[in-house]
């Protein structure tokens, strides 16, 4: 007989982003194993009425959100929903996914006597940027007072990586995101690519910790190496202010924004980039998957010191980690991989071997299939 395990997140694809990537992989992994079924209950963009689609042989139920504040969707009406679509899909373990908070700490709440999983993606998400200050307090009492009653609730909390606030809560269990390796592979050698740092992430206002202004005023004092360019894949509405940043220091002839890339298009960029560098500045940046597929594609990693970005890169051996918020630390990393071809192919060889040993999606799924079959 089959148990059916509901999987409650805030977003989920279309919607990009890594927590949705992350909840798709785990459900779709459950959908191929005899004894699980899976359900997701998410959110819709528009429309009032509550869809019910099977996506990838998942069955898909989104509901209406009334509101949102900054990035988190809210509903008066989640309660009674999210209890009457339990009890309907005949869930027997719930698996909410956070930090956005609402509807999971909903799921959570009315989940009765099933048996729950939180996993956790992030460490604190106060931004500490110009604008935050009202959010970041919000986001402390939250952090402070809400969030421990959560983890205290819940059977087992699932953090995704050492610096995730679920990290210190007794008996969890660390899952980080994963990464798929046939999709993600080598490129050629580091050392023989264009001189090419590649940033792949948001630009929105709102992601301002992912540190893009740290990475131009960087850049700009690597300005005797006319030959690098900087990539910046993504897209947000932060995007022409950094674009105006790149004119103001000089370095806009260098600096390229390409969009949001997808498919083979995102797969290629990574595997021409001679670096990958993530500036996050807080911990909120607590997994970095998006360096994961970077290292998947044998490319050396320059990554600031916040979150689990060291756990996951592991500083010296798929990259180099550098003091946050530090553009001169990030341009000295980025100039010396630029500037040692057998330092970036080593660091690449090094960066594949730890995704496909340490975070291929198959390894990460078997833990969580493992975990809802044992509880």
């Amino acid at each position: 007989m089959k148990r059916t395990v509901a999987f409650v997140t805030a977003y989920y694809p279309p919607h990009m982003g890594g927590v949705e990537n992350y909840v798709a992989r785990v459900a779709g992994a459950v959908a191929r194993v005899e004894d699980l079924e899976p359900v997701v209950i998410t959110t819709r963009d528009s429309g009032w009425r509550t869809t019910v689609d099977v996506e990838g042989g998942v069955k898909v139920v989104r509901l209406r959100a009334w509101l949102k504040v900054s990035n988190s969707p809210l509903s008066p009406l989640w309660p009674v929903q999210v209890r009457r679509w339990l009890r309907k899909t005949g869930a027997q373990v719930v698996n909410a996914h956070a930090p956005v908070p609402g509807l999971a700490d909903v799921a959570i709440a009315v989940s009765g006597r099933r048996r729950t999983v939180l996993t956790y993606h992030a460490g604190t998400m106060r931004k500490a940027a110009p604008g935050t200050a009202i959010a970041d307090r919000v986001i402390a009492w939250y952090e402070k007072h809400v969030l421990p009653r959560l983890f205290k609730a819940v059977d087992v909390p699932v953090p995704v990586g050492p610096s995730s606030l679920a990290a210190a809560v007794p008996g969890a269990v660390l899952i980080t995101p994963g990464v798929d390796i046939e999709r993600f592979t080598p490129g050629p050698p580091a050392s023989t690519r264009p001189r090419d740092l590649v940033y792949v992430g948001r630009m929105d206002k709102t992601s301002a910790w992912k540190g893009v202004d740290v990475l131009l005023r960087a850049f700009a004092l690597l300005g005797d190496l006319p030959e690098v360019r900087l990539r910046l894949v993504g897209s947000g509405d932060a995007l022409p202010g950094y674009l105006e940043s790149a004119r103001e220091l000089g370095v806009a002839d260098r600096v390229e924004a390409v969009g949001a890339l997808g498919g083979d298009a995102l797969v290629e960029a990574m595997q021409q980039a001679a670096v990958m560098v993530l500036a996050s500045t807080t911990d909120a940046e607590c997994a970095g998957t998006v360096l994961m597929e970077g290292m998947a594609c044998a490319t050396p990693i320059v990554a600031s010191d916040v979150g689990s970005l060291a756990y996951v890169v592991r500083d010296g051996v798929a990259g180099t980690i550098v003091e946050p918020s530090n553009p001169e630390a990030l341009a000295k990393a980025c100039r010396t991989v630029l500037g040692d071809g057998e330092l970036a192919d080593r660091m690449g060889t090094a960066g594949r071997e730890r995704a496909v040993g340490e975070f291929a999606w198959p390894l990460l799924a078997e833990r969580y299939i493992s975990l809802f079959r044992s509880i």
